[in-house]
């Protein structure tokens, strides 16, 4: 008996999850996470009146302050580490320290406030970091071709842009699998190069 443990431990994987306020992060991640995930929901106050825009999502009463956390194990290879993003304006300085060593990035969209989606997509562009539009389905909301929200967004033809109801664990599955397939393409894309130039 040789004492160690045969046990697979899973190489760790930072994704985050991103997007404008209330375009449904928190849910994206309860959705799928093996463990209780990690929130720092907070009720919005007569405080944020003014500061945050709720335009579109009135009814929101609640709102992520730091982040949301949790984790999904995809084999027993892979265990996806889920990091969501606060989604106001003024809580973005913690978006460095949460993207720093992420592999990739999902971007949230809300058809009824795309203009939310700026930020998130600007930032990642920046960054150079794999991310998917993921278009969050919600009830009553008008429903825009796929195609339409690239061009609204002003998204390049190699960003995946899906449908999602982040409410739907099979729905949140799919779209991580297109961020993982999208990362494993933009990996493999400079080896290709470099083969081509020998």
């Amino acid at each position: 008996m040789s004492g160690r443990s045969d046990r697979i431990v899973p190489l760790a994987v930072k994704i985050v999850v991103s997007g404008g306020l209330g375009v449904g992060k928190t849910t994206f991640i309860g959705a799928i996470s093996e463990i209780e995930p990690l929130d720092t929901e907070a009720a919005i106050t007569q405080v944020s009146v003014g500061v945050d825009s709720l335009d579109g999502v009135e009814s929101k009463t609640t709102t992520t302050v730091a982040l949301d956390f949790g984790r999904i194990t995809l084999d027993p290879t892979i265990a996806l580490y889920l990091f969501g993003t606060p989604g106001q304006d003024r809580f973005s300085f913690l978006w460095d320290d949460l993207v720093e060593g992420a592999l990739g990035t999902v971007v949230l969209a809300d058809t009824r406030r795309i203009e939310e989606c700026f930020p998130a997509v600007d930032y990642f562009e920046t960054q150079g970091a794999p991310f998917v539009l993921a278009v969050n389905h919600f009830d009553g909301a008008e429903r825009f071709e796929l195609e339409e929200v690239r061009e609204a967004l002003g998204l390049g033809r190699d960003v995946p842009v899906l449908e999602c109801d982040a409410r739907e664990r099979a729905s949140v599955r799919d779209v991580l699998g297109a961020l993982m397939d999208r990362v494993i393409g933009v990996r493999a894309a400079p080896d290709r190069r470099a083969a081509m130039v020998r």
